[in-house]
């Protein structure tokens, strides 16, 4: 069972934790795509987007985020890519992360991304038809 976070998630358009309006848990969204990797970001590198605070590890790749958020924020808000598909909301996991079609996923623990990973495709088009109208629930 996953678990939610009903005081903030039934409205944000970017899951950020309980009392706090970061986005990714602080993790830098850019170098999951140049480095591949979870890499902990920099609150003196920060802007908003959508209401919610993303870091940075370093200046170039805010930049490269405030040229172009919507390639760099992750997908349903940063919310859990596997829960969205069973049209649910759970909070995503910066270290449990994958780029499909050059977008970037995140998934709520590492047995709920295995179990996501066995039918990305599926569970992208099923969660891709729930977002964002999950939010108003």
């Amino acid at each position: 069972m996953v678990a939610t976070s009903p005081a903030k998630a039934e409205s944000d358009p970017i899951y950020t934790e309980f009392l706090s309006n970061v986005a990714v848990q602080g993790y830098d969204p850019v170098a999951y795509f140049k480095e591949q990797a979870a890499v902990k970001g920099n609150d003196n590198f920060s802007t908003t987007y959508m209401g919610a605070e993303f870091h940075f590890a370093n200046a170039e790749n805010l930049k490269d985020f405030k040229a172009n958020p919507p390639k760099y924020a992750p997908q349903y808000g940063g919310y859990c890519a596997w829960a969205m598909a069973q049209g649910s909301l759970a909070k995503g996991d910066a270290q449990f992360w994958r780029i499909v079609d050059g977008k970037l996923y995140l998934n709520y623990n590492q047995d709920v991304k295995d179990r996501w990973d066995e039918n990305i495709d599926g569970f992208i088009a099923s969660a891709d038809k729930v977002w964002p109208d999950v939010l108003k629930k």
